[in-house]
């Protein structure tokens, strides 16, 4: 999905975890995430950090000028201590609470390209990592089509698949060529049982 750079804005959810871009004429893009979960969520950003949202909190993050992407996911229990170091079950990023780096799968994650091909800014839902918490990408401007994965893919998640609080992706769970799309399978990668699940919940996301 892409739209014009002038006077975006785009809206996550998180099936209660809400974030709001606006970029601005500058460059810069403001990030306002909110959790309307009924539970904790530990929302993550590459770039941007982290940070505990209980219910109806909202976490700010600026984008500096200049920056051509990134990613946010939800995180689910976790347990920082007091200098911020802990762990998650789903989405931990190397045991910090304010993530320098990509989550650990399984995670859901909304994914932005900014000022790209004819300055144009593309964004996604991507379950490539696997699944942890429903997830919705749209434009609060309203001039670009929502993408969403509002379904709770973990409810359907086949054993082989399931870990505690997320359903991992085939590549993820057995690292073969067939699953991932590597060696003989790099360039004739087609669909297979198990990416059908997630595809038949969520045909938006990817």
């Amino acid at each position: 999905m892409a739209t014009s750079v002038s006077g975006l804005g785009l809206l996550l959810l998180l099936v209660g975890l809400s974030v709001s871009l606006y970029v601005q004429e500058s460059g810069a893009a403001k990030f306002e995430i909110t959790n309307q979960c009924q539970y904790t969520v530990w929302a993550a950003g590459t770039p941007g950090g982290g940070q505990q949202l209980q219910t109806g909190e909202t976490w700010s993050v600026d984008v500096a000028a200049g920056t051509t992407g990134g990613r946010f996911w939800g995180r689910t229990g976790c347990s920082f201590d007091g200098n911020g170091r802990g762990s998650c079950q789903t989405g931990d990023c190397g045991g910090l609470l304010s993530c320098q780096g990509s989550g650990a799968v399984p995670a859901t994650l909304a994914e932005y390209a900014l000022n790209q091909y004819q300055n144009m800014d593309f964004y996604d839902v991507s379950l490539v990592d696997g699944f942890n918490i429903p997830l919705s990408f749209a434009p609060s401007n309203g001039q670009c089509t929502t993408i969403n994965c509002n379904t709770d893919i973990n409810a359907i998640c086949p054993a082989e698949l399931k870990v505690t609080g997320g359903c991992n992706s085939a590549c993820s769970a057995f690292h073969t060529d067939e699953y991932c799309c590597t060696g003989a399978n790099a360039d004739n990668c087609g669909p297979t049982s198990y990416s059908m699940i997630f595809k038949n919940q969520c045909p938006m996301a990817y």
